[in-house]
């Protein structure tokens, strides 16, 4: 995707928790990601328990005057979820909003960036431990 300003909107889409502070890193991703765009047209949304989900933050970008949206999924592998939740939830986006092109990006932790980046982290003799509760 380009990073000019077209009509393409980037809809960032996580699973999802009962616990607020669970978003956190993916409100970073989705402010770094709106930070280097220098744009607006990047939504946040949920699977289950958080809003908004996959169709509102759609339909938000939507509104803001996306002609495209490319969806990318922030988990770590393309299990259940990514292979028969996220296409029901894209073919509803599409229907909904025939003129708008939808497009259904990897899993982001298929990514040789990504792995690398959590290879490296779990590598690094400073890496910051968490006490166990």
């Amino acid at each position: 995707m380009t990073h000019s300003s077209d009509d393409t909107g980037l809809l960032l889409f996580a699973h999802g928790a009962r616990d607020p502070q669970w978003a956190r890193p993916f409100q970073a991703v989705a402010d770094r990601c709106r930070a280097v765009r220098g744009d607006d047209r990047v939504a946040l949304a949920f699977l289950q328990f958080m809003t908004p989900d996959l169709v509102a933050g759609g339909k938000a970008l939507v509104a803001e005057g996306c002609t495209a949206v490319e969806v990318v999924p922030l988990f770590l592998g393309a299990g259940g979820h990514v292979r028969k939740d996220i296409p029901v939830l894209m073919a509803r986006l599409q229907a909904d909003h025939p003129q708008v092109r939808f497009t259904l990006r990897q899993a982001i932790g298929e990514a040789d960036a990504v792995v690398a980046a959590m290879a490296e982290v779990a590598l690094a003799g400073n890496a910051v431990q968490v006490p166990v509760r």
